[in-house]
């Protein structure tokens, strides 16, 4: 069992990579961050590449000459006008902009001008695509600038003759002060600006190799001449683009060279050097020693061993542990910057508020546990009274349910009512946020979709549209009675129905099954899981569920219900749009991916108690049915708190799947445990759904990984050019949006040849965007 078990989350989920996400701080689109007046430029944006790192340096000087609240040259004398923290591309970037604009500003190095470049290996490959890409500022590139050394040669001639104001100085933190913000100097006099660009790039300590002997004087974290390790036995442990590039310069110098790296295959670097490394381990100029690492390091020899157990010595004159450096996370601890993945004393405060607020929504919505703590047990029986004490005029609308404002009044009794309007708006009003922020075609017609989906069906039909309607005699009689009869049941008698002796708490029918046009079976339980059995709704929800989502997401992926459809999602791609980046990643979050199986298991096995319960009235499974879905034993006064409404649909979609927001993104309770999400999953196997990418475009930067809020590692697809098949995708369009190349993009593919089939026209990549339109202009 537990080997079928294996078998079946191996087949479903557990085949492809889940690789995690490095810290770095927070900030925005232009630099910003949570300090305010200081800007994060460079590396530490998230894009490694040359021509980003110099256009961030640039724009974050424009974007400071913007500011209304920047007013140059009108500061003590004492204070600055900027200063930038870095002596790298994207800190000379800004330099020469704050120059050209003549700001009063000093850059502060640590070390040398372009010190991480002069690092480098000697005649190193310098990638300084995208080739079409013009930064902006005065700091330029030319495709001349192959290797490091012609690199550095043009670079520095660029800053020799601009005379930038610079002090060699190790910056501590930033500190605000007052109007001003302060540069903590280590062993030097402090520094005051209205701003502060940080363009230090990943310059923190080099990740250690966790091996005896580690500090063994043969052992280096960087490579400078491979000529030096010519016919010497070598050992490279990494897998990201400086292991295989230190590698393959060594081996092409003559040294015996062997690379282990700890994971089945390498999903981080760029594609070219993963074709040279196989090409080279094919000519046995490189060992490849994969699912290994080190476990001891000897004056003459170092020992691997592998995931199976087996050990193997190797001759060894060197080992370049190759894996990289940390951010320096310290410095922004220090200046108190938000970082990725961490959470302040004031971050936890705020989720805990967050947190206490659904738990008390869900709970009075739901008529909880704890309801009558609120002091709102009265509300929203109390709320109509206001419209009526406006007047005659008023009271007599209020009479009268066949008015549109006699019909609002009474859909105001109930408590859905309200926490439907607050849904709604949340997702109009977050989904105008999304739009503004995220300009792109794909996203606008999503968001509006998400939106209307969300008004209409699941808040105008069931608590205007259709009451309206069955107030206006619209279900008397014919085919509406029917209709109604057989998807609305009424809460009160046929003779009260037609003598219009309606019930004072609320509608005579329950509208509320209407969710059930739109939340399919098994998300929405409670139009199948009813005392007898709603023909109607059976059949509606046999159709949605085996029919017409199967063909959508054969078609489109999941996400052509999570990500247009859905209010889950729309809620999710709204509120949550900003809080994506904090859904954890890694094998062991992958793991939990499963517990949807596990409620979608439950699901059935209640549809199995359901049907035998219709089938045999008097059986146990039917007479104790209600306490099992609901919570609810009349004759007992129990209440189930382990039951499918307060553990499914309150714990787990509401209080934890809203709760967590701020904490793990918006897709917790989509991700973890919707049960129709595991059942897309399942469909999502045998769809023909893709994200496709360029991989000669790819920079393996990690951007699309990052910002996904389902956990998936979109790198490890888009740097190999593979098309991206996870199910759990939801076509958020969060990654190709992101993608700082326009590597990405949704189609479908033929699934007997491989290929691709269509891509979509609606684009969601903003690179994408603004090639077409070039191409569109006459």
């Amino acid at each position: 069992m537990i080997s079928l078990v294996k078998q079946y989350t191996h087949w479903l989920h557990g085949k492809w990579p889940a690789g995690g996400v490095e810290k770095l701080p927070l900030s925005n689109a232009d630099g910003t961050t949570s300090l305010p007046g200081t800007y994060i430029v460079g590396d530490l944006t998230g894009v490694p590449l040359l021509k980003f790192s110099a256009d961030s340096g640039a724009k974050a000087v424009q974007d400071i000459q913007q500011d209304k609240s920047f007013i140059q040259r009108k500061n003590p004398p004492d204070v600055l006008d900027l200063i930038i923290i870095g002596g790298g591309v994207s800190g000379y970037a800004a330099a020469l902009e704050a120059q050209k604009n003549s700001l009063n500003f000093l850059l502060i190095e640590s070390a040398n001008a372009f010190s991480t470049i002069e690092n480098f290996p000697k005649a190193k490959p310098i990638y300084t695509y995208p080739s079409s890409m013009t930064p902006a500022g005065e700091l330029s590139f030319t495709q001349d600038n192959s290797v490091k050394e012609d690199l550095l040669e043009n670079l520095k001639a660029q800053i020799s003759q601009a005379n930038i104001p610079s002090q060699k100085s190790q910056a501590s933190h930033i500190e605000r002060q007052g109007d001003y913000l302060q540069v903590i100097l280590e062993e030097q006099d402090n520094l005051l600006a209205q701003r502060v660009i940080v363009a230090i790039g990943r310059s923190g300590n080099f990740r250690e190799l966790e091996a005896q002997g580690n500090d063994h004087d043969k052992v280096f974290n960087r490579l400078h001449d491979p000529k030096e390790f010519n016919d010497k036995d070598v050992l490279i442990v990494g897998g990201g683009d400086s292991a295989l590039e230190s590698a393959i310069s060594i081996a092409e110098q003559g040294g015996r060279t062997t690379l282990s790296y700890r994971k089945p295959a390498f999903t981080r670097p760029k594609s070219d050097n993963i074709e040279k490394l196989q090409s080279l381990v094919k000519a046995k100029k490189i060992k490849l020693q994969l699912n290994s690492h080190v476990e001891k390091i000897d004056a003459s020899s170092v020992s691997l061993k592998s995931i199976d157990g087996s050990e193997h010595i190797l001759p060894n004159d060197a080992v370049l542990s190759m894996l990289g450096r940390e951010a320096p996370l310290d410095f922004f601890r220090r200046s108190k910057i938000a970082i990725a993945g961490e959470s302040t004393a004031r971050g936890w405060l705020f989720f805990a508020l967050f947190f206490a607020f659904a738990i008390a929504l869900y709970d009075w919505k739901n008529f909880g546990f704890l309801n009558a703590l609120w002091n709102l047990s009265s509300f929203p029986d109390n709320a109509p009274s206001l419209v009526a004490s406006w007047g005659e005029n008023w009271q007599a609308l209020v009479d009268d349910r066949s008015s549109l404002l006699g019909t609002l009044v009474v859909s105001m009794k109930s408590r859905s009512f309200y926490y439907t309007l607050l849904y709604t708006s949340c997702i109009g009003f977050f989904g105008w946020q999304r739009i503004k922020r995220r300009k792109t075609p794909y996203v606008k017609a999503q968001t509006l979709s998400l939106f209307l989906v969300q008004l209409i069906p699941l808040f105008l039909l069931p608590e205007l549209i259709l009451p309206l309607l069955g107030y206006s005699g619209a279900f008397d009689s014919g085919i509406g009675k029917t209709i109604a009869d057989n998807l609305f049941p009424s809460y009160i008698s046929a003779e009260a129905l037609a003598a219009q002796q309606w019930p004072e708490w609320g509608h005579p029918r329950a509208y509320w099954h209407a969710y059930g046009f739109i939340l399919a079976w098994p998300l929405n339980v409670y139009n199948v899981f009813t005392p007898t059995p709603m023909t109607g709704w059976l059949i509606i929800s046999a159709i949605q569920t085996f029919v017409i989502i199967p063909l959508l997401v054969y078609k489109f992926g999941k996400g052509a219900y999570c990500g247009w459809i859905c209010s889950c999602g729309a809620l999710a791609e709204t509120l949550g749009d900003t809080q994506r980046h904090k859904m954890p990643h890694g094998p062991a979050w992958n793991k939990l991916n499963m517990l949807g199986q596990v409620i979608l298991l439950a699901a059935l096995i209640l549809l199995v108690i359901r049907i035998t319960g219709w089938i045999y009235p008097d059986s146990w499974m039917h007479q104790s049915f209600d306490f099992l879905l609901k919570g609810e034993n009349k004759d007992y006064k129990l209440v189930n708190a382990f039951s499918w409404k307060w553990t499914v649909d309150v714990l787990l979609g509401g209080i934890l799947g809203v709760g967590l927001y701020f904490k793990y993104s918006g897709r917790v309770w989509c991700r973890f445990a919707c049960p129709l999400a595991a059942l897309m999953n399942i469909y999502g196997r045998f769809s023909r759904f893709r994200i496709f990418s360029n991989k000669s475009k790819c920079i393996s930067c990690n951007v699309c990984t990052s910002v996904c809020h389902q956990g998936i590692d979109v790198m490890s697809f888009a740097n190999k050019g593979e098309p991206m098949q996870d199910p759990q995708c939801v076509r958020c369009s969060a990654c190709v949006q992101s993608c700082p190349t326009g590597v990405l993009s949704f189609g479908e593919i033929n699934k007997n040849t491989g290929d691709s089939l269509r891509t979509d026209k609606l684009i969601a990549s903003p690179i994408q965007w603004v090639e077409m339109s070039d191409i569109r202009r006459p």
